[in-house]
């Protein structure tokens, strides 16, 4: 208990040292992106709903957030790593013409413990065309290392065969949110910026300048939601006297907060700069509130359960499953076309 005090006091003294201040600036400045409202309130939703521990209804769609704004929403490949705590799914999303990828954060009994491994050390970043860069190694691993890059890539691949040249939207609140963002770098890569978009929720930062500017260049269509005092996006702390040492975020930020008085109370949107370290934005004010990360535009953000990675599972989904020797496994499914699906019912409609 005293150690976890002292920690908490170290953390605390760090985001204040590093909260103020106008920090170094990206290479690559961002040109101005048209943030859509709508659209983030859709996959917070998408966001919030990858947490859910049962995995029948979370596969099937009829999971008790998987309504509102994604009714409809069919799932291709929800993949498990039990050995690390991660979820992910892919699907396809009829409304927005779009695969979207939702990957799962923290679990909030384990917030303490994670907030303390974001002082691990950084990792070279080996791309090409992406000199100087360093990202934090455990959440770089966590999707590259494990069988979730597999999974979604699979997922991505399959929903393409099926339904087309789709667009691709990823998204995640917290840890999830650093892993949509390598998983939107790597999708990037592959299918090209201009098919790739991502929306983050209350995401840490996960790379120094120079990963920031190389990412902003091949993944333009980001945005990362931060929450009033939300700790999270505080977090690893950045250190304006270490503009080359230190971690950075990349842009763009979309800043939430409230203005106003007594009952007169109004939720801002606001649009930061380009420099993905907007001193007016977040960083105008201090990280050390875990409400505030828990809510994303009034929807519940974090695990259904407080057991630890706690997973409910019918039998029956078994059929669906590949596992591998260590017990993480990925539920599939390829469904008919669209244009099968209409060939059927119009064919049972002559019968």
């Amino acid at each position: 208990m005293e150690r976890r005090r002292w920690v908490t006091l170290l953390i605390i003294m760090c985001l204040f040292a590093g909260s103020t201040g106008r920090g170094l600036e990206i290479k690559n400045k961002v040109p101005s992106l048209l943030y859509n409202h709508t659209l983030a309130t859709i996959l917070v939703e998408y966001a919030s709903a990858v947490y859910m521990s049962d995995l029948t209804q979370l596969f099937t769609w009829t999971c008790s957030r998987c309504d509102g704004l994604t009714t409809g929403f069919e799932v291709l490949e929800l993949i498990v790593d039990v050995e690390n705590c991660l979820q992910a799914f892919v699907g396809v999303a009829d409304d927005l013409d779009a695969i979207v990828i939702a990957f799962r954060g923290t679990q909030e009994t384990s917030i303490q413990n994670w907030i303390e491994d974001l002082f691990w050390k950084q990792l070279d970043f080996d791309y090409p065309g992406c000199t100087d860069g360093k990202v934090h190694h455990g959440f770089f691993n966590a999707y590259n290392n494990t069988i979730v890059r597999s999974g979604i890539l699979d997922g991505v691949s399959r929903a393409k065969e099926m339904y087309g040249d789709l667009k691709i939207m990823v998204t995640g609140h917290s840890m999830g949110g650093a892993m949509a963002a390598f998983c939107g770098l790597d999708l990037a890569l592959i299918y090209g910026g201009n098919n790739v978009e991502v929306m983050t929720f209350g995401q840490p930062r996960i790379g120094n300048a120079a990963f920031a500017s190389y990412y902003s260049e091949v993944v333009p269509n980001t945005f990362r939601v931060t929450h009033e005092h939300d700790l999270v996006p505080h977090l690893p702390p950045y250190y304006q006297h270490l503009p080359h040492k230190t971690y950075h975020h990349f842009p763009r930020e979309v800043w939430l907060y409230n203005l106003g008085f007594g009952f007169l109370i109004y939720e801002v949107e606001k649009i930061c700069d380009g420099s993905g370290e907007d001193p007016d934005c977040s960083r105008s004010v201090s990280g050390n509130s875990i409400s505030d990360h828990l809510s994303y535009f009034g929807v519940e953000m974090g695990c259904d359960t407080s057991s630890k990675c706690r997973i409910v599972m019918a039998p029956s989904l078994s059929s669906y499953g590949k596992v591998d020797d260590k017990g993480n496994f990925a539920l599939s499914r390829s469904p008919p076309s669209k244009s099968i699906l209409k060939t059927k019912t119009q064919s049972q409609m002559i019968d």
